[in-house]
């Protein structure tokens, strides 16, 4: 089969949640520890990862690396990455960012008192939101959120401040890769009939596929699919929220869908989705 099911895998983080349920539930004997990432893993030398986040409260505020800066330090790549918002919780926010561009040594010295969560550039957000964030942006997810993560496959990040929780910061390493300026949304999504590209011109394309019909997909090498609503099929087996494939080459999709799809790159493929059967 040319597209196939990725197994999930849930991770404890301290800003989690404890009341998952239904397709994103712990798995019996799990511990009680807060869940906020469920990861859906493919091969290890898969471009892409994907993610979903469930957050209680902020982050910490963090920055990755491109891939130069990631390479330098024996990486596969840098980590670009774009979040959907599934659900938000009157007053959510997400920080991208900052208010206004500053030098370095003014960005340390910010991480260093706590000064740079007044210079983040919190954003409301609402379900149905898209943003990409480039490697070497300065941001931090608030709580009171539900997202999907898709991301390139890198586990590697660096935080500039904590809000006082005992982890460790990275703040040689976050200062030498980060972008201390505001944030410019890379590109606006285009619509072209059921095909809507999210964004494109970094390290990977992003899509809204929503579908009445039938159509066949030919996916380039490592895409991602990420069933947003319960519905439809591809290559006969059937579409359900919470779930991620990966694919590449011919696939059949059959009946009402609605996908985010995902492929490396920077340009988006002309003759990705070809309606009807």
């Amino acid at each position: 089969m040319a597209a196939h099911r990725l197994a999930s895998r849930h991770v404890e983080r301290i800003w989690g949640r404890r009341d998952l349920a239904g397709a994103f539930a712990p798995p019996a004997g799990a511990g009680t520890e807060p869940i906020g990432e469920i990861w859906f893993e493919g091969a290890p030398e898969a471009e892409l990862l994907v993610k979903y986040l469930f957050t209680s409260e902020r982050l910490s505020i963090q920055v990755h690396p491109d891939d130069e800066a990631a390479r330098a330090r024996g990486h596969a790549r840098g980590k670009d990455e774009a979040w959907y918002v599934l659900s938000a919780e009157p007053g959510a926010v997400i920080g991208l960012g900052l208010t206004h561009e500053i030098s370095r040594d003014a960005l340390r010295e910010a991480a260093r008192d706590g000064s740079i969560a007044q210079l983040l550039d919190w954003r409301p957000v609402r379900a149905g939101e898209i943003f990409y964030s480039p490697a070497g942006t300065i941001h931090a997810i608030g709580g009171g959120l539900s997202l999907i993560e898709i991301q390139q496959n890198l586990d590697l990040t660096y935080r500039l401040y904590d809000y006082g929780r005992p982890r460790e910061l990275h703040l040689d390493e976050g200062v030498k890769v980060a972008d201390p300026a505001p944030w410019a949304r890379p590109f606006e999504p285009v619509r072209d009939g059921p095909r809507t590209i999210l964004a494109a011109g970094h390290a990977f394309v992003l899509e809204r596929w929503t579908l009445a019909g039938d159509a066949v997909a030919a996916l380039p090498e490592g895409s991602v699919l990420i069933p947003l609503a319960p519905g439809g099929t591809i290559d006969g087996e059937a579409l359900e929220a919470g779930s991620v494939r990966a694919g590449k080459g011919r696939v059949a999709i059959a009946g009402a869908a609605d996908l985010l799809v995902a492929y490396p790159g920077a340009i988006a493929v002309d003759s990705i989705l070809e309606l009807g059967s």
